[in-house]
């Protein structure tokens, strides 16, 4: 059996990894993206069909706040900004995360 992709294993880690990188400050999408790539080592590669709609969701739960502004290429973008809301959902996020991912060493890695 061929062992999963990491791409494969982001489902449900998508949003706390989006405000973990917005917690440096305010970003674009491709930002967002590239920052995580960069994170991981290439790892992981965020596509934009499934990063567009987790920043409308977390917008919608007012999570991030979003307004227009400039990029460093001096095109027009939408950045995103985590609210008081979003780091306190980090904060659940990570620490849901934490014992999820301990739970499954014991599990594996035993």
């Amino acid at each position: 059996m061929a062992s999963k992709e990491p791409n494969s294993l982001l489902h449900g880690t998508l949003d706390a990894l989006v405000l973990k990188t917005l917690e440096a400050g305010p970003q674009h999408g491709y930002a967002i993206a590239r920052a995580l790539e960069a994170a991981t080592g290439g790892r992981l590669d965020i596509e934009e069909g499934s990063l567009y709609p987790a920043l409308y969701r977390m917008e919608k739960r007012a999570w991030i706040d979003a307004e227009w502004g400039t990029s460093e290429l001096q095109r027009r973008v939408k950045l995103y900004r985590l609210t008081r809301a979003g780091r306190a959902q980090l904060v659940r996020e990570t620490e849901a995360w934490a014992a999820f991912s301990r739970a499954v060493s014991q599990v594996l890695l035993t």
